[in-house]
């Protein structure tokens, strides 16, 4: 489950289907979504399945109708996906964040002090607002060799992303990974029930799941 937080607040909460139809997300639609159960068909059996679509009845229909059946029993019961993990598993919980309200400079300084290129923005209340990333913060500030030379009369809030989307703990994270992709982003915070923020989980996270955690039929 997915959520969208920006100033106002909480303006969206549903599915990654749903969240495709959210208006002020920037989002690359290019991108093929997530094979539901019994539609993990390969590029071999997708242009089979057109070749069919076009021959209309010719003898070659039957035989690619027997494959794909074959195919469709096959993922139902004999390929092992191994367990699906959640984002609570794989996030981390140790984030840093920001205040809508703080200097750009300010910001820059406590992102390259912890070695971190982003990081979630909250409000004097605590909730979440934004993202802000360093590429964000330089539309703002003058940096040679690392350190600020000048920097523009900005909050964080002048320059972060907002809205921003969030998924819940238990989101399967490879809907989290379709997120990422599609939406350009290369974290996403994660709130609670209580709107509160409880971790973030990036590429890096996942990446690290596929590299040390088997099985790698896990994303077949």
């Amino acid at each position: 489950m997915f959520s969208v937080y920006g100033v106002t607040g909480q303006t969206f909460r549903g599915s990654l289907e749903t969240l495709k139809t959210v208006p002020g997300l920037t989002a690359a639609r290019a991108a093929r979504g997530i094979d539901r159960d019994g539609e993990e068909f390969g590029p071999e059996l997708r242009a089979a399945g057109a070749r069919r679509r076009d021959a209309g009845t010719t003898a070659e229909a039957p035989y690619d109708q027997q494959a794909a059946e074959a195919y469709r029993e096959a993922m139902r019961g004999e390929i092992d996906r191994g367990p699906i993990y959640h984002v609570a598993q794989v996030m981390s919980r140790d984030v840093m964040t920001l205040s809508a309200d703080s200097r750009v400079d300010a910001a820059w300084r406590l992102l390259i002090a912890r070695g971190i290129g982003q990081a979630p923005v909250l409000d004097a209340f605590g909730r979440l607002v934004g993202m802000v990333s360093r590429e964000n913060l330089l539309t703002a500030l003058n940096v040679e060799a690392g350190e600020v030379r000048n920097a523009l009369a900005r909050s964080v809030a002048d320059v972060m992303i907002s809205p921003v989307v969030s998924a819940d703990p238990v989101t399967d994270i490879r809907r989290v990974a379709r997120v990422l992709l599609d939406y350009h982003l290369t974290a996403v915070p994660v709130m609670d029930q209580r709107d509160t923020l409880v971790g973030l989980v990036s590429r890096g996270d996942i990446l690290r799941v596929v590299v040390n955690e088997p099985p790698l039929s896990l994303w077949a």
